[in-house]
Order: C-alpha cells, then sequence, then structure tokens
C-alpha cells in the first residue's frame, strides 16, 4: 500500500483534496448562505485543487456563528450584569431621548437590540484630530492612574512614543497599579528585551492571536484592531490612532498622517471596560475576577453628550459597526459625510449610499490619494464609477495620508472609531466604535471633514469616466482580492 502511495503520490493528493473539497461544498451548501459567495466557494473548490481548501480555510469560516470567540464569561458575571442594569434607560428617559434625536433613535435602538449596549448620557468628550494631542493626554491620564490602566490596541510599537509609552506602563506597575496589556500579534512590532522588562515589571500582556511568523503573515483574518485605552474606568480612549510614530506629526520626517481620536469621560467608558475584560479572559485564558472597582461611579456632568459603543467581530451575533452605518445612511435627511483610508465596500454599503444621494442627501466621501497598499488603491477606485453615477462627491486626501474613520450625519449623529468602510473591517477583525449622539460634537467633526476637503482633489466624474482601459484592468483585478485585503 504504501509502495502504491509513493508511486502515486500526486494522484493521492488530488484524491485527497477532492475528499475534502467535497466535504467542504456540502457545508457551505447547507450553509444557506448568499448564493453568489456559495457559487464562488464551490468554483473555487472544484477548479482549484488545494489553492481552493487553502481559500476555503482562510475566508469561507463563519467564527462569529461557531462562537470560538466567546463573551460570556464576563458578561454573566454580577458586577458587569449590575452595571448594564444601571445604564440602562427608563421608559421616561428614551421617550426623552426619543424626542431629541428623531429618526436616529432608531440606531440606539438597533445596537441595544443586537448587543444590549446601553446608551449612556453622562459623558464629557475630547475631539483628537492627530495623534501628537492624543498621546500627550493618554500619557498624562496614565501617569495620573490610582488603580488600573487597560490597553488594547492592534499595533504597539516600541519606537520613540511606544517605548515612552511601555515604559511609562512599567513605572506604573511598579507603583502597585494594575496594568493590562493586549497587542494583535500581526500588526505589532515589540521586541523580546522590550517583552521582558514588561514581565519584570509586572505589566501584564498577551498578544492576540499569536501567529508564527508575524513578520510574514500581512493580513491574517481575525485580528483584533481595536483601539482601546481605559483608566481607572473612568477615562477611555477609542479611534484610529495606534501606538507607533507614524501617528506623530511634530518633527516627521515623513508624510503628513491624518487622525482622529476620541479621549471619553463618563458612563461610556464602562461598555469600553466590559469589551476590554471580555478579550482579556479570551487572550489570557483565564477568568479574571471583576471587581466593582472596575466601574467606579461618575459624578454628574455638565454638557453631557450621548453616547453608545458599538463593537463588532467574530464575538458578536450580529454585524453590529456595518448595521448601524447602513442605518446612519439610510435614515439621513440632510447629508452624509465619510472619511475613510480603505473603501471597499459590500453592495449593500453602495446601494444605501447611492439611495441616499438620489433622494436628495448630500453625500461626501475623503479617501487617501496615495494609499500605503496599491492593492488597496485601485479596488477603491474600481467603486467609485458607482458613486459618482449616484451625484456623490468623492474627494481625495493630499496633504499626506488620512487614516480617520469618522462619519457625521445630519448635525445629529456622529461615529468615531477603528472600523474601516471595508469588507475587513465589517466581516472579519474585531472593531470598535464610539456612536455620539450630539449636535455641538457632530458639528465639530463637520468642521474638521470641511476643513479637511481644502486639502483633497475632488474627483472629477468625466475624467474618472474616460480614465484608460489599463487603469479598469488594475482596478478590476485588485477587486477580486477585495476580502483578503
Amino acid at each position: 500500500m504504501l509502495e502504491f502511495i509513493k508511486e502515486n503520490y500526486w494522484n493521492t493528493l488530488i484524491i485527497l483534496n477532492y475528499l475534502v473539497a467535497a466535504s467542504a461544498v456540502i457545508t457551505v451548501v447547507l450553509k444557506n448562505i448568499n448564493p453568489t459567495k456559495t457559487l464562488s466557494y464551490i468554483i473555487v473548490l472544484v477548479f482549484f485543487p488545494f489553492l481552493g481548501l487553502v481559500v476555503y480555510y482562510l475566508f469561507g469560516q463563519e467564527y462569529r456563528k461557531t462562537k470560538i470567540f466567546s463573551r460570556k464569561y464576563i458578561l454573566n458575571k454580577n458586577v458587569v450584569k449590575s452595571i448594564n442594569e444601571e445604564l440602562e434607560f427608563s421608559k421616561k428617559e428614551l421617550e426623552k431621548v426619543d424626542r431629541y434625536l428623531d429618526e436616529k433613535v432608531k440606531l440606539v435602538k438597533l445596537i441595544y437590540s443586537n448587543e444590549n449596549e446601553p446608551l449612556t448620557l453622562n459623558n464629557n468628550i475630547d475631539i483628537f484630530k492627530n495623534g501628537d494631542v492624543k498621546f500627550e493626554n493618554l500619557i498624562e491620564d496614565i501617569k495620573s492612574a490610582k488603580h488600573h490602566v487597560h490597553l488594547e490596541y492592534y499595533i504597539v510599537k516600541d519606537d520613540t512614543i511606544g517605548t515612552r509609552i511601555l515604559d511609562l506602563l512599567c513605572e506604573k506597575a511598579k507603583e502597585g497599579i494594575e496594568v493590562r496589556l493586549i497587542y494583535d500579534d500581526v500588526g505589532s512590532s515589540i521586541s523580546n528585551k522590550m517583552k521582558s522588562k514588561l514581565t519584570n515589571s509586572n505589566v501584564l500582556h498577551f498578544p492576540f492571536m499569536p501567529v508564527l511568523f508575524s513578520k510574514f503573515t500581512g493580513k491574517m483574518n481575525y485580528r483584533n484592531h481595536r483601539k482601546i485605552a481605559v483608566i481607572d474606568g473612568e477615562i477611555g480612549y477609542v479611534g484610529g490612532i495606534n501606538i507607533g510614530d507614524e501617528y506623530l506629526n511634530e518633527n516627521r520626517t515623513h508624510k503628513y498622517w491624518r487622525d482622529t481620536h476620541l479621549r471619553i469621560i463618563g458612563d461610556a467608558v464602562k461598555s469600553l471596560q466590559i469589551h476590554f475584560l471580555s478579550t482579556w479572559n479570551f487572550v489570557s485564558e483565564e477568568k479574571p475576577t471583576i471587581y466593582k472597582s472596575y466601574f467606579p461611579h461618575i459624578e454628574e456632568k455638565k454638557n453631557q453628550v450621548a453616547i453608545q459603543i458599538a463593537a463588532s467581530g467574530p464575538d458578536t451575533d450580529w454585524a453590529n459597526i456595518m448595521e448601524v452605518t447602513l442605518t446612519a445612511i439610510i435614515t439621513a435627511n440632510e447629508y452624509v459625510y465619510i472619511t475613510t483610508p480603505y473603501f471597499v465596500p459590500n453592495d449593500e454599503m453602495i446601494t444605501a449610499l447611492q439611495i441616499a444621494s438620489k433622494s436628495g442627501v448630500d453625500v461626501r466621501l475623503i479617501i487617501p490619494e496615495k494609499s500605503d497598499s496599491w492593492i488597496v488603491k485601485h479596488a477603491s477606485n474600481s467603486y467609485l464609477e458607482a458613486l459618482l453615477k449616484a451625484d456623490i462627491k468623492v474627494y481625495k486626501y493630499s496633504k499626506g495620508f488620512v487614516h480617520a474613520k469618522t462619519m457625521v450625519v445630519d448635525d445629529i449623529f456622529a461615529t468615531v472609531g477603528t472600523s474601516n468602510m471595508d469588507y475587513r473591517s465589517f466581516n472579519i477583525n474585531f472593531e470598535i466604535n464610539s456612536l455620539i449622539y450630539d449636535k455641538e460634537n457632530s458639528k465639530l467633526l463637520k468642521q474638521h471633514f470641511l476643513e479637511d476637503m481644502k486639502d483633497c482633489n475632488q474627483v472629477d466624474s468625466a475624467t474618472y469616466l474616460n480614465r484608460t482601459k489599463f487603469d479598469k484592468i488594475k482596478e478590476s483585478y485588485c477587486r477580486l482580492w477585495s476580502p483578503l485585503i
């Protein structure tokens, strides 16, 4: 038998491939997913031996349904349950919000229905346009920490700013402050020397889903793209800015980096804390003790800002951020202004934007002039024709690289977070966004958008539609790889 296999090893491998592929085909068919997607997987599995199995393994698995990532332990803890109950609105409070938000209350109800994420009113926020101010504030907040510092980032580097923050974490841990750090193993770059220093200083740290060769994995699936900081359960950070020198603009030698981040003081931080502890439960493989001190009482704030936290990923039952984005676009009355560094949307998002524009809503989009990815750049360009034909205004940021992930709608709703408008953010990665229901801050983000437009070149519809055939071929080719980028 062994001799036969040796003599016919190639035929044996082909037979094994198709046996496994047949099992995968049956699985795909029984899932009852989109017919187009089902046929695509069947074609790849049948006509591309071995490669088809790799593609299916990487992109055909639905981790949201298989519950590999579970938050059940954290969400079932009595302390967390009591916190969520405290944050829940009474019927009278909800009626007040309903009148204030008008149709935007649908967004509140959607996220609460999906994930029991409460709308919190007792918040103050600061909106940071770039990394310099964000890091300055974050460092001061960490220095002032009295009980704990919890950080969860896609990218953590031990470069100049990264080393400064990591050294500070070591100092705080030596003072007896509880310090926890989660970093994505693909996105981050921390030397073994620094990791040893963190360990010796009693900083608890874990990589998210470690891989064997992180430098060569590129865009591996199911990465933790979130950027969360929680200090003493009262101050929280969320947005697009990771921990690395490229996010700084002072004394920089590389291109200008335009980003947006949020600092929150208030009850919305409790939601960020719950998401952090859920991820910690997963990466540490331990069941942490949940203390009431993680969720301190927040004194009533003046000039309160209503905030809801929307998280999505394989640990959520629904694609929350995609759903709230679609709903915000569909319910817009006056305008929708979107900034995203990666624009590789699904059909539903394109349709929503087209409908909004054709019904009289002012829809505008800012994307980078020069992307950090050749494939992303041309894939994004392939979607612009559908937007331009619907009279959507598209602007390409030329001052540097725009990495902000924001949307503002009708001077009443805005979102700042980690989610790009692409397949990966909507369907694969762990993401988290703050949903802001507030006129003053929505108008501020609108002003930021209008200021950014001054550093943009508007895409001319006639010129774009007459682009070369070679450009169209590049775009179509790169679009095929949308799920991979």
